[in-house]
């Protein structure tokens, strides 16, 4: 299996569980370019249905709207934004199934040049799917 995702690289033997998360560059894009990306997006995600790989897809609010949870002195300690300073932060993902690595990462090319954005592909651990 694979994910697919964003900004998006690891993987595992064939028949894993992989992600591929998309990376979410705060996207400044027009709306006309925006709207042709996300069509190009869609299709990829209708093309994957159609192979039988598609697992789910999730896309996620704005990093700034994020709320981290830590421990501190054993207290738990609850802060506003993003975990750590950055340009990018995780923008979503999809869950596929993939035979093998190279499998996996044709599908993360496809995405590449779907969202004009950097794509990482990473297998998901041991009972972490279905």
């Amino acid at each position: 299996m694979a994910v697919q995702g964003t900004a998006w690289t690891a993987f595992a033997q064939a028949g894993d569980v992989h992600a591929v998360r998309l990376r979410d560059g705060a996207w400044t894009s027009p709306p006309a370019v925006l709207d042709q990306i996300m069509r190009d997006v869609y299709a990829v995600q209708e093309e994957m249905k159609a192979a039988g790989v598609w697992v789910f897809t999730a896309a996620l609010h704005a990093a700034d709207v994020s709320t981290v949870v830590r421990v501190k002195d054993g207290q738990p300690l609850i802060t506003d934004g993003p975990f750590a300073e950055g340009k990018e932060h995780i923008g979503g993902f999809t869950i596929v199934e993939a035979p093998d690595l190279d499998a996996a990462l044709a599908w993360g090319r496809k995405f590449a040049q779907a969202t004009t954005l950097p794509i990482e592909v990473r297998p998901v651990r041991e009972g972490g799917h279905r």
